[in-house]
């Protein structure tokens, strides 16, 4: 597999992202992921076309009290870049997010997902629902083969042809309050991708949405759903208000998870379908609660 790196330069003084970068190998590529902390794990993914940057904003909040982790997805951020839109696969991210749990040895996780983390996130879920202690969902979505929106074929069709898809454009669109649309901001996500043959992930993964019954990925979405409506661990569902794409599938989750029901129903208000950039002070303290809220149900199962 043939695959590119984004020079190290791209990264310097972005607002926020102060990090130090660790990495593991995957397929002989390398996967980029920020830490910071101790105790218990909470593992971050990001989605389309976003990269461990959007989550930058909880490190400070949660960090004290918790490791917190963030990886790059192969082919976003920090992460080798395969150059083939052939290349990537639901399968193929499944897998390097199972190495990334094994090479880092993770467990009892607290899981955070949002956008294509939830598909990939939940679909770990779904392969081993032990590793993980609680669940903390976001405007995410898991597609089974149905149909897809109109509004969601112009996207696909949108970043499949563009000649040079704008990412930090994209991100910032996606947001809903004004001081999430800086020049900064939209230049943190861009920094990944200096041309557009480093895009290949960002323009396929609108196309790896399932639209079929048969499409790859589909099968583990519906083992997520089955593993998902027996879940009896904590289970927050958080989602904005302003995200007229996923907004709804809020409804999907509380009804599907059992666990969701017992938790106090959170809106983010004024945040867009990338609520971490928002709100993501507000989305750290959220889950400081109710992680800590469930301190005890934790201990009784253990």
């Amino acid at each position: 597999m043939d695959f590119i790196r984004t020079p190290e330069e791209r990264f310097n003084d972005l607002e926020g992202y102060a990090f130090d970068s660790n990495y593991i190998e995957y397929q002989e590529m390398r996967q980029h992921y920020i830490e910071q902390g101790s105790g218990e794990v909470i593992l971050c993914l990001h989605g389309e076309p976003s990269w461990s940057y959007l989550y930058r904003k909880l490190f400070p909040i949660l960090s004290p009290n918790y490791r917190v982790i963030a990886p790059d997805l192969i082919g976003f951020g920090k992460s080798d870049k395969p150059l083939k839109l052939s290349d990537y696969s639901y399968e193929f991210h499944l897998e390097s997010l199972i190495n990334f749990l094994d090479q880092l040895s993770l467990n009892e996780i607290n899981l955070v997902v949002q956008d294509w983390g939830g598909l990939l996130g939940l679909g770990l879920v779904g392969v081993s629902p032990d590793r993980f202690k609680r669940l903390i969902i976001m405007n995410t979505a898991l597609p089974v083969g149905k149909p897809l929106p109109f509004v969601f074929k112009l996207w696909k069709t949108f970043a499949k042809y563009h000649p040079n898809l704008p990412v930090g454009k994209i991100v910032t669109s996606g947001c809903y309050r004004k001081e999430s649309k800086t020049k900064a901001i939209k230049y943190g996500y861009n920094a990944p991708y200096p041309s557009k043959k480093y895009k290949a992930g960002a323009r396929v993964f609108p196309m790896l949405v399932p639209a079929k019954p048969d499409q790859d990925g589909v099968k583990r979405m519906q083992k997520a759903r089955e593993v998902l409506s027996k879940w009896d661990k904590p289970c927050l569902v958080m989602f904005s208000d302003k995200d007229p794409i996923l907004g709804g599938m809020v409804h999907f989750f509380r009804k599907l998870i059992p666990t969701a029901k017992d938790q106090k129903e959170i809106v983010i208000n004024n945040a867009g379908h990338f609520l971490q950039e928002d709100a993501g002070e507000e989305i750290a303290q959220n889950i400081h609660e109710f992680i800590q809220g469930n301190l005890q149900v934790a201990s009784e199962e253990l």
